[in-house]
């Protein structure tokens, strides 16, 4: 049969992660827009009508909107998947902007004497926002969107990628796999088809397959497989390898699948050499260090207080950490368990570690016992943003269990970081796993954009009472 027999197959609408963030930010705001034209040109009121000199207002209103949409996670797919989260999003991110923007004199329109046009800027804003987002999860983020996947693996790890495929984009659905080792799986997800390669130019077009993820070693990859993918590459089909696919979707590196071929995966970040960055990194550092102690003054009399009656004993507690290029530092902590709670041996933190003490629960949460490490900051022994710094007993076992986990430490350790917006809390091996590929991909991709997203998360887990 002809190549361009194959080129008939018209695979599912499906638009990637960032598209679909960009659909979203586009459209918020449109529809932002064409709410207030509608309400405040129907009703004749006066506060926000579109004149010659409205770009001032304009340009304030989506600063402020953008600003507050990252910082209540308007643009978490998973969260913009789900009515009830967008509700209270959307509630939360409006109910900002409009403090923000009638609060801010010169560049905003005078207030109207009659307050109830700012209810109805309420009301338009939440109205044009929830119309839009009911929208996209009705049409956008339904199943018929979803991008189907065909995976090309060995048997042991097909349930493992569907499973962390879907958990880290629930539009990305594999649908079947292409076993590449000859091996009937003891057990695997029934809903996933095995294909087999003679039958895969049609079953691509059977089951309109988006995209191929191939995440087998190049020596499974039989002659016959081989040729197949090469007909499909030479129609312009989309073949990606799982590593690469991983990366884009998770945001983490998968060092468990590096293997040999570490070199392809931790291409460092440009940053890490530039010394533009590195200079307004270390300077905006000494600032905000210099700035939180400051206000941190106007606490203290709480703190102290709070430390009194909650969690009596010493204020402070040091702790030694290894940092930049393994080299050890005392880093400094507001107390938040019992007084020698490691006096039965070194062990792990929980998540319901039960030495936390009441107030230490709150200076946790709140991530108030982070704050002084700024001294740390200010010493040039930490950043503001980086990988968390860990015990040396720590990072000796780790290191012994964990591939490149010693990667971490090329760049100085952070007061927040990557896997603390995104990772869960680390009670194990495993769990430390899955930072230590979130601190990778920083350490592999880290700017300046990369920073104030994390910088804006890091202000989402204060206000969300997330802190750990």
């Amino acid at each position: 049969m002809p190549k361009q027999a194959y080129m008939s197959w018209i695979p599912n609408i499906h638009f990637e992660i960032s598209e679909r963030k960009i659909l979203l930010r586009i459209f918020d705001l449109v529809f932002i827009f064409l709410m207030i034209a509608l309400v405040y040109n129907g009703f004749d009121f006066e506060y926000l009508k579109f004149k010659p000199n409205s770009w001032k207002w304009v340009f304030i209103l989506i600063v402020y909107y953008t600003l507050f949409a990252a910082i209540f996670e308007m643009y978490d797919l998973q969260k913009a998947a789900s009515f009830q989260t967008t509700l209270k999003n959307v509630l939360l991110t409006v109910s900002m902007t409009v403090l923000f923007f009638v609060l801010t004199p010169f560049f905003t329109p005078v207030l109207p004497e009659n307050r109830l046009q700012i209810l109805f800027f309420f009301g338009s804003l939440v109205l044009g926002l929830l119309l839009w987002r009911y929208t996209y999860i009705n049409l956008i983020s339904a199943p018929r969107f979803n991008k189907r996947i065909l995976v090309v693996g060995n048997s042991f790890d097909i349930n493992l990628i569907a499973e962390n495929l879907h958990v880290a984009d629930p539009n990305y659905r594999v649908i079947g796999f292409v076993n590449t080792d000859n091996i009937k799986p003891d057990s695997f997800d029934r809903r996933l088809m095995a294909i087999e390669v003679a039958d895969l130019l049609n079953a691509i077009k059977r089951y309109s397959v988006s995209e191929i993820v191939v995440a087998s070693p190049s020596k499974g990859v039989g002659v016959d497989l081989y040729n197949k993918l090469i007909i499909l590459l030479e129609q312009g089909f989309p073949i990606r390898e799982y590593t690469q696919v991983y990366e884009e979707i998770t945001h983490r590196v998968p060092v468990q699948h590096v293997e040999r071929d570490f070199y392809k995966y931790f291409p460092f970040s440009r940053s890490n050499k530039n010394r533009f960055y590195l200079f307004v990194s270390s300077f905006f550092n000494v600032i905000f260090a210099a700035l939180v102690l400051l206000l941190t003054l106007a606490l203290l009399p709480l703190i102290l207080l709070g430390n009194l009656i909650a969690n009596r004993g010493p204020l402070f507690y040091t702790q030694v950490r290894v940092g930049q290029n393994g080299r050890a530092f005392k880093m400094i902590k507001f107390r938040t368990m019992v007084v020698d709670a490691e006096s039965g041996g070194v062990q792990w933190a929980q998540k319901k570690d039960t030495r936390i003490t009441p107030f230490g629960k709150l200076l946790r949460n709140t991530r108030i016992d982070e704050i002084p490490q700024c001294i740390n900051i200010l010493k040039g022994e930490m950043s503001l943003i980086g990988p968390r710094p860990e015990r040396p007993v720590f990072v000796k076992e780790l290191s012994e269990k964990i591939p490149f986990y010693e990667i971490r430490h090329v760049v100085k350790p952070g007061l927040t970081g990557w896997a603390q917006v995104r990772g869960r809390y680390a009670e194990s091996v495993d769990d430390t796993l899955e930072k230590l590929q979130y601190d990778l991909f920083y350490i592999k991709h880290r700017n300046m954009f990369l920073d104030l997203n994390i910088l804006l998360k890091t202000i989402s887990t204060v206000i969300y009472y997330r802190g750990q």
